[in-house]
């Protein structure tokens, strides 16, 4: 690999919401999986790796500005590129 070919390096919190402090565009260049406890999810909205919680869709509720509602699960956590 060569270094244009290197993704960033997995931040220990991301958020997909790009209005979040901790979105970072350059990673989404790429397909990122999450591990909870061993199981892959597809379904992350937001994770952290050191606290051990990623915040997942709660059904199809939305809050008031239509947005979905989240539930933390916690965990081991895994970030790693596909």
């Amino acid at each position: 690999m060569t270094e244009a070919d290197t993704p960033p390096p997995l931040p220990d919190r991301l958020s997909v919401d790009p209005r979040s402090p901790h979105h970072v565009a350059a990673i989404f260049e790429r397909d990122i999986g999450i591990r909870l406890n061993g199981r892959e999810r597809s379904d992350v909205e937001e994770y952290c790796i050191s606290e051990g919680w990623v915040r997942v869709p709660a059904s199809r509720t939305l809050d008031r500005k239509g947005k979905p509602l989240t539930i933390k699960l916690k965990g081991t956590v895994e970030a790693f590129y596909k």
